[in-house]
């Protein structure tokens, strides 16, 4: 047998070994400390009039921006191990924005702390204008029935029913989801409020003059704080008394007698499933999961207005300091989880 002929195998194991190189040296995911989860942006994501993305990139200095093609925004991220992502408005983006993300591999989320933070429509009874609330529950406001307020039975509260239910406030003994109540770890949020009751949250003229209106509402009439309490999702924009009234219902109804309606959102349902279908995967944990959410207006109208007049009436401010208090509120936590990170990387805190 010739020289060549003993050569051709080492040849054509050395050409195989070549092709496979590449793959074996394939960039390792990049570790995430925390997550920040926005939800909109008024116009560019930097630069301009700021949404709930734009503090974080400038002021966190989130210099590295990273394509993602599957999202609304691109990614923003630091050396610091702080990634952000601006999901876009309503329960659908906010789920596949999430989604994309955790199975996005370049990054490795397993560690991971999440923090989704925006603005909301507050309770009166409970909040005022800029309060900062750490929700224990998220419960999803449209899965359910509905029908026309003109057509509500004389003796129901409204025309909003449970999945599988027969009239509203009924537990239903029919079909549901399971994408509907969503309670979070309550040690991560008592100890988020804990770190956080204390910060003081600027109070302005603006919001000020707005809350008077709420002669009546205790709560309301404070300048602005940080309490614990819980999110309706709903990417309907529901407001007014009697909408209220069946959000505060329908979060005990769903999360439990423990559950209190503070704050409305759009999104929180859709990240929440996401991250709920993640985490099967061991993706990410559930139990770093925080939500906090700021207040930019009221979900109901004060005394002497009606809820046509409430639901398009100007934010306050242009909601500026509910802007200002997610930012400031959630980067405390932000800042403590990444300083102390050789303390809460394999251990949430307690």
């Amino acid at each position: 047998m010739s020289t060549s002929r003993w050569m051709l195998p080492l040849l054509v194991f050395g050409a195989l070994a070549a092709c496979s190189k590449p793959a074996s040296e394939a960039p390792k995911p990049i570790p995430i400390k925390v997550v920040v989860v926005s939800m909109f942006e008024n116009g560019e994501p930097t630069g301009d009039k700021p949404g709930e993305f734009q503090f974080w990139i400038e002021r966190q200095k989130l210099d590295q921006t990273l394509d993602f093609p599957m999202g609304e925004y691109a990614l923003r991220m630091n050396d610091a191990g702080l990634l952000a992502i601006c999901t876009g408005g309503g329960i659908t983006n906010a789920a596949t924005s999430i989604m994309a993300l955790g199975v996005d591999p370049r990054f490795d989320l397993s560690h991971a702390y999440w923090l989704i933070t925006g603005i909301g429509g507050g309770d009166p009874q409970d909040v005022s204008l800029g309060t900062a609330a750490w929700a224990k529950h998220v419960v999803d406001g449209d899965l359910l029935y509905e029908i026309d307020a003109r057509e509500i039975p004389k003796d129901w509260a409204y025309g909003l029913i449970p999945l599988g239910a027969k009239k509203p406030n009924d537990k239903s003994e029919g079909w549901t989801v399971d994408t509907i109540s969503f309670p979070l770890n309550p040690a991560l949020a008592d100890w988020a409020y804990a770190l956080t009751k204390d910060h003081p949250i600027a109070d302005s003229a603006g919001i000020t003059a707005f809350r008077q209106q709420f002669a009546g509402y205790p709560n309301a009439l404070k300048p602005p704080f940080v309490t614990i309490g819980d999110t309706m999702s709903s990417s309907t924009y529901f407001h007014g008394e009697m909408m209220t009234k069946w959000a505060n219902d329908w979060m005990q109804l769903q999360g439990g007698p423990d559950a209190n309606f503070m704050v409305s959102a759009m999104e929180d349902s859709g990240s929440l499933t996401a991250l709920r279908r993640l985490s099967r995967s061991g993706k990410v944990d559930l139990d770093r999961i925080m939500v906090l959410r700021t207040v930019s207006n009221f979900s109901m109208q004060p005394p002497g207005k009606d809820a046509a007049w409430s639901t398009t009436a100007e934010y306050p401010e242009d909601g500026r300091p509910a802007l200002e208090a997610a930012y400031q509120i959630g980067n405390i936590v932000v800042q403590k989880l990444i300083g102390n990170w050789p303390e809460y990387r394999d251990q949430p805190p307690r």
